[in-house]
């Protein structure tokens, strides 16, 4: 069976998502593949961002939906402290210049 990128154990072991920040807004990068696990692709609104095989979900709607699927999926109660290891970006982060997100 598949599953995401960091199960709830490997977010016990330390192993976690990356949370970019900038002066004015945050993202959640995870691979495209876990909004497919986790059957929200449909549901992520076009204000988060793709690059690659990243989506960069916007912390104000989409990341809520993340936590919502994965809480969810795996029946543990989630917090951005036990999930994520923050990155500041600078004042303007890059990824606000990559795609607008788009379900493949």
């Amino acid at each position: 069976m598949s599953t995401v990128t960091h199960t709830p154990d490997d977010l016990l072991a330390g192993r976690k998502y990356k949370f970019h920040h900038d002066a004015g807004h945050g993202w959640l990068e995870v691979n495209y593949t876990d909004l497919v696990e986790l059957n929200i692709t449909h549901k992520i609104t076009y204000y988060s961002y793709r690059k690659g095989d990243k989506a960069y979900l916007e912390e104000d709607w989409d990341l809520s939906t993340f936590l919502s699927a994965y809480e969810e999926r795996f029946g543990v109660s989630i917090t951005m402290g036990n999930l994520t290891d923050a990155v500041y970006d600078g004042y303007d982060s890059p990824i606000r210049g990559y795609t607008s997100y788009w379900p493949s």
